[in-house]
């Protein structure tokens, strides 16, 4: 936990201990507000500080991950370095490497078995929107986030390990700042809007597009 955790988890407590002394029921509906924000608080601190990642790589940009996740760059130092052989243990995917629309039932039925709460991060330019395969690649997926909702985007092809780490911090940020659950809903709206997202199978409409 870094200095600017602490000095806002102190700052939250100092508050609840000033509103205790005031009397009124007003006094009572802030203390609860911000006892509210402090669980909120720590709960979001122990899930970004504890991601286990899926040990799921499709192509080139896997390497990369492994890179990331060896002693050089030490994933672990942002408290994301256990990764897990099973979606029923882990709740961060990243999609690394080419996604095909082969691919793509698979991809989403490994994250619907993932528990809840969980996070995607697309990496490379291949999961963000078909990589080189954009135009001619037929059987490419145009973006993973045809089927599963993607919190943060490491460009590049294939990034280098410093990318992954900078799309796991952004991460951690939606975390902290519950912008995580705003990336959620409007996936959400945007797949009840258009039927042709996470059909199962994937439809020729989805291929088209």
């Amino acid at each position: 936990m870094n200095e600017g955790r602490i000095e806002e988890f102190e700052d939250l407590l100092h508050s609840i201990r000033s509103t205790s002394t005031r009397l009124g029921e007003s006094a009572v509906a802030m203390r609860l507000d911000l006892m509210l924000k402090w669980a909120d608080w720590c709960i979001s601190t122990s899930r970004l500080n504890s991601l286990w990642p899926f040990s799921f790589g499709l192509a080139c940009c896997a390497i990369e991950m492994m890179a990331t996740a060896a002693s050089r760059f030490d994933m672990d130092r942002f408290g994301a370095g256990v990764f897990r052989a099973s979606p029923r243990q882990a709740d961060l995917m990243i999609v690394a490497g080419t996604v095909t629309y082969k691919m793509g039932e698979r991809v989403r039925r490994l994250w619907h078995q993932m528990p809840e709460p969980k996070w995607v991060i697309a990496m490379g330019a291949c999961a963000t929107n078909g990589g080189p395969y954009d135009l001619n690649g037929y059987h490419v997926m145009k973006g993973v986030d045809l089927v599963v909702p993607v919190d943060v985007y490491a460009p590049g092809c294939p990034p280098r390990p410093e990318s992954l780490l900078n799309a796991l911090i952004k991460l951690q940020d939606n975390i902290r700042t519950g912008r995580d659950r705003q990336i959620r809903a409007a996936w959400e709206r945007s797949r009840w809007s258009n039927n042709t997202l996470t059909t199962a199978p994937l439809t020729k409409d989805v291929q088209n597009n």
